[in-house]
């Protein structure tokens, strides 16, 4: 009888044993669940960013970026960022890196090729003011944001579209660390501006024609942001400038005259300092002291407002100032 018990007992315990170990397999399981879970989270995020076209749900560090801005293409180089296209007619100099094959093609400034683009399903593409007509036909290609420079508010607006990268490609440190840098430079450009009390005009050569621009222009930030004083502070505001003559760069003998060579920048011939140095405008302060300063068309034409372009605006203005 003891026999039989003990037999008993054995076979109870031996079935206890096995249903535990069932539960510890049913526990794995619920771990492995826990992983896929896991895995769901970690999905790319998604953030919606507004700009002045409208609004566009971005994915967080996208891979294939269509980019159609110079300044913030240098912006992107700047922090490390891989593009996927760029339009490569024109490129400026200091980017010339991007006409490598490496990088496609996608069309003009003005005139995307839009069968290209959408060959390459881009997860972001970013346009400013050349491609604003462009903006409808490429939004239905892929996501699409629009970071021109405002030029009334030029700060704000840099800053407002570095900030948008940051968060975009999450080097946000890496921003307002460069963002600093240039603040820093530019404050002291502005001391140096306006402890000389002199002033400045700005005069865009086009082949023998001239435009004049002041504050609150498209090349306005020399004397809204670095602190340069108008030599004429009534010139109209207009994205083309209003063109001018020569007897009136005379009339208004600014201390200094900056210029920007349209035709070295779209690729024609380099003609602004022959344009300018002419026997009327040596008649003028900014001649005669040596104060016609040539700025890059490559960052005054056709980038800027990125981190690297606008650090060497600052440059290009401050030396011209020495």
């Amino acid at each position: 009888m003891k026999k039989i018990m003990l037999f008993c007992i054995i076979a109870i315990l031996t079935i206890i044993t096995a249903a535990c170990g069932s539960d510890s397999s049913s526990e794995k399981t619920s771990g492995s669940t826990g992983s896929e879970t896991k895995t769901e989270e970690s999905k790319v995020e998604e953030i919606t960013i507004k700009h002045q076209l409208g609004e566009t749900v971005v994915k967080q560090n996208p891979e294939k970026v269509v980019v159609f801005d110079f300044g913030v293409l240098d912006t992107l180089d700047k922090l490390g960022v891989e593009v996927t296209g760029v339009p490569q007619m024109n490129i400026p100099t200091y980017l010339s890196k991007y006409a490598d094959s490496k990088y496609e093609n996608v069309g003009g400034l003005k005139e995307p090729d839009f069968e290209k683009i959408s060959e390459l399903s881009p997860d972001l593409i970013i346009i400013s003011g050349r491609q604003q007509e462009a903006y409808e036909e490429l939004s239905k290609i892929g996501p699409t944001i629009f970071m021109g420079l405002d030029a009334s508010k030029y700060m704000d607006s840099f800053t407002e579209n570095t900030k948008t990268l940051g968060q975009i490609f999450g080097k946000e440190e890496e921003v307002e660390t460069e963002l600093a840098s240039v603040e820093t430079q530019i404050n002291a450009l502005k001391e140096k501006a306006t402890a000389s009390g002199k002033n400045g005009l700005i005069i865009l050569a086009n082949e023998g024609n001239l435009s004049a621009y002041g504050p609150a222009s498209r090349f306005g930030v020399i004397h809204d942001v670095f602190g340069v004083a108008a030599a004429d502070e009534k010139i109209e505001v207009s994205q083309h400038g209003q063109t001018v003559s020569f007897e009136y760069i005379v009339e208004k003998d600014p201390d200094y005259l900056f210029v920007i060579d349209r035709g070295a920048a779209v690729g024609g011939q380099s003609s602004g300092q022959q344009t300018i140095e002419n026997d009327l405008v040596k008649n003028t302060k900014a001649f005669k002291n040596d104060n016609i300063v040539y700025l890059s068309p490559d960052f005054w034409y056709l980038s800027g407002g990125g981190l690297i372009s606008v650090a060497e605006m600052v440059k290009e203005i401050e030396k011209g100032l020495e």
